[in-house]
């Protein structure tokens, strides 16, 4: 992709989050963007067909890089691996302006849901259904890791990460092993 374009598109995508902090996604216009973008209206409507567009973009965006870092170099065939969750949370650490942002912005309630729909894939891609696994539906263990990883990402970034990434995979892999998700040889 041509640089210029690249640039446009990501001063347009941080303006957009920008303005999120100020006020609720529905108030935002496209003239807003542009003007804290520093482009004209038509660059905007050139990228994007409209906000609802271009906050999509931003969200799919997010959400591939952060599938990525969790599987980045990983056996995908263990879900569990302190690595990959360690890779997550440093993500999500380093991204916190962005997920905050969408987590906490009460006029995008499909943020939440799209994130879920993520955890869900990448959850039923990798879980191992042996072991202590092997006698439990897989779809309602899937569904029960997911709302309780989400769930526990969603309160550590709305609480302005009040530990760090390590810690919280920590208790989240203790968590785990208490209900026998996995089994403990799986952390190493």
């Amino acid at each position: 992709m041509d640089r210029r374009i690249e640039k446009s598109k990501k001063a347009i995508t941080d303006a957009l989050i920008k303005l999120m902090t100020e006020k609720d996604f529905e108030k935002i216009t496209i003239n807003e963007i542009a003007d804290l973008a520093n482009v004209n209206r038509g660059t905007v409507y050139f990228h994007f067909s409209d906000k609802y567009d271009l906050l999509n973009y931003c969200i799919e965006t997010h959400l591939n890089e952060l599938v990525l870092s969790c599987h980045l170099g990983e056996d995908i065939d263990n879900f569990s691996s302190k690595h990959s969750l360690l890779r997550t949370f440093e993500y999500l650490e380093q991204n916190a302006f962005f997920y905050s942002n969408m987590l906490n912005n009460k006029s995008i309630p499909t943020f939440r849901d799209r994130l879920m729909s993520v955890a869900l894939k990448s959850i039923d891609d990798t879980i191992d259904m042996t072991g202590n696994n092997s006698t439990m539906n897989k779809e309602v263990l899937v569904h029960f890791v997911a709302s309780a990883s989400v769930g526990l990402m969603e309160w550590w970034i709305t609480n302005s990460m009040p530990y760090s990434a390590e810690e919280m995979v920590n208790q989240m892999l203790l968590l785990f092993e208490r209900v026998q998700i996995f089994e403990s040889s799986q952390y190493k």
